[in-house]
């Protein structure tokens, strides 16, 4: 049966961080690990933008020995023009994984189902849990380990971020907090499964619409765009309550003296980040992106090897 990667606890604690050290191994000697030699083919389908993900996965299924093969997914027209459904049973032939970077949870769950290889979220309106697999990689980095930190997003709490935060930051055992204005906070159905895991961690789950309180002593800060894809229609209504969230030198000064700042990026300097804090010294953004090559490199071979 293939493993798949569709949403933050697909992944039990005990494997996440499993896939966080062969990360940590993969990106000490990136050649060693080839799973995909042959080359096998990796197909990578999106229907949003993107360019971290896209180059994160095409230089780590090369880097794995593999083969990636880009799927414009709005020329495919997946779902629309050809049913997910047969569009599953012609690339899970050819391919010995599919990462696809889509719209609704619904659709990569429905292509899951049908798929003899392993499906990966590369992002939906729903969920993002590759990029906190990196981020994750990117704390343990800096600070050594992850359980009892305390972890702070603020910002839009509604959003994908936010809700992958919740999971997977409770099965690494944080201390997760997330502060958003009152109408953007997240699914409530999100909460309680991040509250089940973190009962088993002794990670614990703290949901707020007052930044200082996400904020207190914070070991690790958080921050994404107030305007995800799809939303830009949305982007001046959107602006006025966000303010009081943005991320700046002066609200990092209710977080520890020695946080760290991470931003999965794009990020619009002067809205929910400053310059001054992105380009800073605490700002560990560029070795979080640098870490979806080898937090996702470690997933694909943890998936194929489980996949057997």
């Amino acid at each position: 049966m293939p493993r798949h990667f569709l949403r933050d606890d697909d992944l039990a604690p005990d494997e996440l961080l499993a896939v966080l050290d062969l990360a940590d191994e993969m990106k000490a000697d990136r050649h060693r690990y080839r799973p995909l030699a042959g080359p096998q083919a990796v197909a990578l389908i999106f229907d949003k933008p993107t360019l971290r993900t896209q180059l994160s996965f095409s230089v780590g299924i090369s880097e794995l020995g593999g083969q990636p093969v880009v799927v414009d997914g709005r020329l495919a027209g997946i779902g629309q023009r050809e049913s997910i459904a047969d569009v599953t049973r012609v690339v899970s032939r050819q391919v010995a994984a599919i990462v696809w970077r889509t719209f609704g949870q619904d659709s990569i769950e429905e292509m899951a189902a049908l798929s003899p290889v392993p499906v990966i979220n590369a992002l939906t309106d729903q969920f993002h849990p590759c990029q906190i697999l990196a981020d994750l990689q990117t704390v343990r980095e800096h600070k050594g380990h992850l359980a009892g930190l305390s972890f702070a997003y603020v910002g839009d709490a509604a959003n994908n971020m936010a809700h992958s935060y919740l999971l997977g930051a409770a099965a690494a055992g944080l201390d997760v907090r997330l502060a958003g204005p009152p109408e953007y906070q997240p699914d409530p159905r999100i909460v309680a499964d991040a509250e089940r895991i973190a009962a088993g961690t002794g990670a614990s789950i703290t949901v707020t619409d007052v930044v200082e309180k996400a904020l207190d002593g914070a070991d690790v800060v958080v921050t994404d765009t107030w305007v995800s894809m799809g939303q830009e229609a949305e982007k001046d209504a959107r602006e006025a309550p966000f303010l009081p969230y943005a991320v700046t030198a002066d609200s990092l000064e209710h977080a520890a003296s020695d946080a760290i700042v991470l931003h999965c990026l794009p990020a619009y300097r002067g809205k929910e980040i400053s310059a001054e804090v992105l380009d800073g010294p605490r700002s560990v953004v560029w070795d979080e992106a640098e870490n979806r090559l080898h937090a996702q490199k470690a997933l694909l071979a943890f998936l194929l090897e489980r996949s057997v």
